[in-house]
């Protein structure tokens, strides 16, 4: 019987990450998969989109900025809050 051979194959996986940046601080990682990007959050601001996918890196930024208006909104509230009570 002849003896049964073992072919392995490596697999390359090339990892394309992306620090995210808003205002001049790092906020987060973008990580390139099939499908999109996963962004992972370093910021406690922006951890609601924490290990979402996104089709583009385009639509990160977007949702970024609608996240960072909201919580400028959410501090100004409380501020004025605070200063009235």
């Amino acid at each position: 019987m002849p003896a049964a051979r073992s072919f392995a194959r490596r697999i390359t996986v090339t990892i394309q990450r992306f620090t995210v940046e808003w205002e001049r601080r790092t906020v987060g990682i973008a990580v390139r998969l099939e499908g999109g990007f996963v962004f992972y959050s370093s910021d406690d601001d922006f951890e609601e989109m924490n290990g979402r996918t996104f089709a583009r890196a385009r639509m990160i930024e977007r949702q970024i900025k609608k996240v960072a208006k909201r919580r400028n909104l959410e501090k100004r509230r409380s501020r004025t809050g605070l200063a009235l009570a």
